[in-house]
């Protein structure tokens, strides 16, 4: 099999090497095991094997060893065992950050960065902000938000202690610890037995909200690996938004937002579970597919 690179002068230059037997064998097995990038997949736990970049490891500029031709063959196995890349290379970029990630913490999601950028468009550079990312998981979300607001006052809770744990180095790595508070709760209720956690101008979320009997129809790499108490959003796939909203007069100030990101066809429920909640408005913005993603309720 040729493979077809560019040198770097730009000039064209084909090889036969052994990156492109190994990728040529590995992409045939993911495709195999019902892989749906697997071109792309092998390519990406080549480089990550070879500790290079793919634009090194296609143009044949970095030696393969037996070490890390080994390390390829065991993430392949994994990944024909439909294991998510994210979590056989231990990371996810979000919003321009590396996240780190385990089977205890769900996968950050390209579309779930419309809750950060409809955060920071509400924000803007208002000092002091008090912010609360409920259900924080890796901590995406709130890091984000910290990452690019340094005045902000951040407090994220889970209710998993495990993923507490990777949320805090994760934020330890992006040097943003030191503002960020993070708490070990059931939604509004600490499990800490700490202070309460006070009031916010600004509450966001990326809640569990996929139903129940759906969870089973969800591809492997999802159903069979991601933290099922991070997907579970109940019969209805509002449980977890309908606590939100219970008791979010008591947390939210006046003049406050409360950010929420959504499910396929949960708007209109959503928006009026808001409502309900003592909302006074409420705006849909779109994610990068142009579907309804998050929910923006002004109190």
């Amino acid at each position: 099999m040729l493979e077809k690179s560019f040198d770097n002068r730009g000039k064209e230059n084909y090889h036969r090497g052994p990156a492109a037997r190994l990728l040529a064998k590995a992409t045939t097995e993911l495709a195999a095991a019902g892989v749906e990038d697997a071109r792309l997949d092998a390519e990406i736990l080549l480089a990550h094997a070879c500790q290079c970049s793919r634009a090194e490891l296609l143009c044949g500029a970095h030696d393969i060893d037996e070490e890390a031709r080994e390390r390829f063959e065991a993430m392949i196995g994994r990944r024909r065992r439909r294991e998510p890349v994210a979590y056989i290379l231990g990371y996810k970029e979000f919003y321009s950050l590396e996240i780190r990630v385990a089977p205890s913490v769900l996968i950050p999601r390209p579309e779930t960065e419309s809750v950060v950028s409809a955060a920071l468009e509400l924000i803007g550079n208002r000092p002091g902000l008090r912010l609360c990312d409920i259900g924080t998981g890796s901590g995406a979300i709130a890091l984000a938000i910290a990452a690019n607001l340094p005045t902000a006052k951040i407090t994220a809770t889970d209710i998993s202690s495990e993923a507490l744990l990777i949320a805090r180095d994760n934020a330890a790595r992006l040097r943003v610890l030191s503002r960020v508070d993070f708490r070990l709760a059931d939604c509004w209720e600490p499990l800490d037995n700490v202070e309460p956690i006070g009031t916010f101008d600004l509450i966001v979320s990326n809640p569990p909200y996929v139903q129940d009997n759906e969870i089973e129809l969800l591809a492997p790499e999802i159903r069979c690996y991601e933290p099922r108490l991070a997907l579970s959003g109940g019969f209805d796939g509002l449980k977890f938004y309908r606590r939100i909203a219970t008791q979010l007069r008591q947390y939210i100030h006046k003049g406050g937002f409360v950010v929420l990101e959504i499910g396929a066809a949960q708007a209109t429920a959503v928006s009026e579970i808001m409502i309900a909640a003592g909302a006074v408005g409420v705006n849909l913005k779109s994610d990068l597919a142009g579907l309804p993603r998050v929910v923006v309720a002004a109190f």
